[in-house]
């Protein structure tokens, strides 16, 4: 089955100026889907895939119309001091039904990854996630899900599998599915007056990762090695303030700024780990003067300016590129094993496998910071050593 099938093409003359792009603007440098589909055979470092579909969106119909506008405004962009090699295949045809364009999504995804290709989508309701996320299923690997959100998008009612997938019951899904190669959640930017107490309760049950608003904005590199950590991430453009971000009928007054959405962005694209990411909940409905569509094209070339700077320094070959830091804990004979890369100065700890855990390597590597390393050298154990311990049993 060609992936054609499933886009219907771009209607460029409506995106495109009347005197069409400057050979610097990406407009020019993207290869997209207009009049014939790019051909995948020629290497491609990124695909932008627009979705058509808003039908589980709670609260925000009209979503499905955002991809255009935001290429309207990605294409007038300046490409970066790098050679970009991006597809825009177009936007996935709208299913008969919602688990029709899951399909289609899934599998675009599915067929990407294995080209080594980054799927950038751009959606669509945030219960597309769902089907980013089946995108792994078929590739036999553990997956690490980031979700920028102010929600957790957990029905908090029981787990039942027979709930509707929907923008914001769709962790349910992923939580329950079968098998099972979920290794981590973790959520960014959740406000604590949206989450409920059985909600958090299950985080911590599960050794998810979650991260309070306050908690990223306070200090923003403390979201680096959480976004270095993720093979995919979902991004809710309401998890932007409203002042900056209105395009979205869920629009709240708080939220992350429009320059740390950019720089969250800038990490994921930095990351050697991250394969595929998507864009959520954009509503041009509710765009005043364009202002969301420009912030979600600038967030967007900031992940292609993060992923055409990535440093391919994820350990550990060579060993010679790398610093090796043992500590040893209070009252304890057991040691805590660091490594810090000299090409980019980022850090990450060895957490052993149980015995019998792993028959490939004997420790799984976490991005951590500095920080912990110095926890751990002052004889305490950092609670991310701990909770990715737990979840290795």
């Amino acid at each position: 089955m060609s992936l054609a099938e499933f886009f219907s093409p771009i209607d460029f003359a409506r995106i495109a100026p009347k005197n069409g792009y400057y050979t610097s603007q990406l407009g020019d440098k993207i290869v997209h889907h207009s009049a014939s589909f790019p051909d995948l055979e020629q290497k491609a470092d990124i695909a932008i895939i627009g979705v058509l579909d808003d039908r589980n969106a709670v609260n925000n119909p009209g979503c499905a119309l955002g991809p255009d506008y935001v290429r309207e405004k990605l294409y007038m962009l300046n490409e970066g001091a790098y050679e970009t090699k991006i597809v825009d295949l177009g936007n996935i045809i709208r299913g008969e039904t919602v688990v029709d364009t899951y399909y289609a999504l899934k599998t675009v995804v599915t067929e990407l990854i294995k080209k080594d290709i980054v799927p950038l989508i751009i959606g669509g309701g945030q219960d597309l996630t769902y089907a980013q996320y089946m995108g792994y299923e078929s590739l036999e690997q553990k997956v690490d899900l980031l979700v920028i959100d102010s929600h957790f998008d957990l029905e908090d009612d029981g787990f039942a599998e027979s709930l509707e997938t929907t923008s914001a019951a769709y962790l349910n899904k992923i939580l329950l599915h079968e098998p099972n190669y979920l290794f981590n959640y973790s959520n960014m930017g959740y406000q604590t007056y949206f989450a409920s107490q059985d909600s958090l309760r299950v985080m911590e049950k599960l050794y998810f990762d979650v991260h309070r608003l306050g908690e990223i904005t306070s200090n923003m590199s403390v979201s680096e090695p959480i976004i270095r950590n993720a093979n995919m991430l979902s991004f809710d453009m309401g998890a932007i303030r409203s002042s900056d971000a209105a395009g979205n009928a869920n629009a709240k007054p708080n939220g992350f700024y429009g320059e740390e959405a950019c720089q969250i962005c800038r990490y994921a694209g930095f990351s050697d780990k991250l394969t595929s990411i998507g864009f959520y909940e954009f509503n041009p409905a509710y765009d005043s003067n364009g202002q969301t569509a420009m912030l979600l094209s600038q967030m967007i070339w900031y992940f292609i300016d993060g992923f055409y700077n990535r440093k391919r320094d994820f350990p550990l070959n060579p060993k010679s590129q790398y610093l090796i830091y043992k500590t040893s804990l209070r009252h304890d004979d057991h040691e805590l094993v660091f490594v810090k890369s000299k090409k980019s100065d980022r850090w990450w700890m060895q957490v052993p496998y149980p015995s019998g855990g792993s028959k490939n390597e004997r420790f799984h590597l976490v991005p951590c910071r500095l920080e912990d390393y110095q926890m751990a050298a002052s004889g305490e154990l950092p609670d991310l050593w701990w909770r990715t311990y737990q979840k290795l049993n």
